[in-house]
């Protein structure tokens, strides 16, 4: 089966700094996995390497389509745009810069604030919305060009609870249609909801279903904590060796 993303051997820098290192990841549709890796790890690397907007040192990035939902603060929210506008915004290289959205565009656009719940509010300024209104906004400008595989950066980031648990059954069924790559700090959610883990500190330290992923070590070696460290227990994990 053809991987919707697929990464082989995959090395970046960043400002000459090595960031990441023989990187091999494969997510297919159907599947919904989440990125777990400390600060400076290189998680929003791999998702922008997986875009094309990293280049490679070494390695290759295969991939059949790829939506970006960035963290809510990369997005200028105080501009003078509707919610549909907004969402819009996501389909200016297939319309043109200076050209103006077609009927089909529209309907585009209409179609993925309805699969975020958003439909009621498309004509509101996005400057109204709520925090988790907007991350569904995000998402649905990643979703009005029907990737293949959505990738999401850090989208519980500031949220309350009610609106973490909305985002978290909107992407689950987002998963159903495609694949989702999540990076998050969120790990007791994560191993809770999505049906993969990969831990990352700038190479995969492990990537597997949650209850295959019981060895405390893997987890000491990704967030480089020691055997008495809180989030051994925050997980559920015995004391490292």
């Amino acid at each position: 089966m053809t991987a919707a993303l697929e990464m082989t051997g995959v090395c970046a820098d960043l400002g000459g700094r090595p960031v990441l290192r023989d990187i091999d990841l494969r997510v297919e549709a159907g599947e919904f996995a989440a990125l777990l890796g400390p600060n400076g790890a290189g998680k929003t690397t791999l998702m922008r390497a997986a875009l094309g907007l990293v280049p490679l040192r070494a390695g290759t990035v295969t991939t059949t389509g790829a939506g970006y939902v960035p963290q809510r603060h990369e997005f200028t929210w105080d501009f003078p745009a509707s919610v549909e506008e907004a969402v819009l915004s996501g389909l200016v290289r297939r319309i043109g810069l200076f050209r103006r959205p077609r009927v089909e565009h529209w309907r585009a656009a209409w179609d993925a604030l309805d699969r975020v719940h958003l439909a009621d509010l498309r004509k509101r300024p996005v400057g109204e919305l709520s925090g988790g209104q907007r991350q569904r906004v995000l998402v649905a400008r990643a979703l009005v060009l029907s990737p293949p595989v959505l990738l999401l950066d850090e989208p519980f980031t500031g949220l309350d609870m009610p609106a973490q648990e909305t985002l978290t059954d909107l992407f689950r069924g987002i998963a159903t249609e495609r694949a989702v790559l999540m990076a998050t700090h969120d790990l007791a959610a994560a191993a809770y909801t999505c049906d993969r883990l990969v831990l990352l500190n700038r190479t995969v330290i492990a990537d597997g279903r949650p209850g295959a992923l019981d060895d405390p070590a893997i987890w000491m070696k990704t967030f480089d904590v020691g055997p008495g460290s809180h989030l051994l227990k925050a997980l559920s994990l015995p004391a490292g060796a």
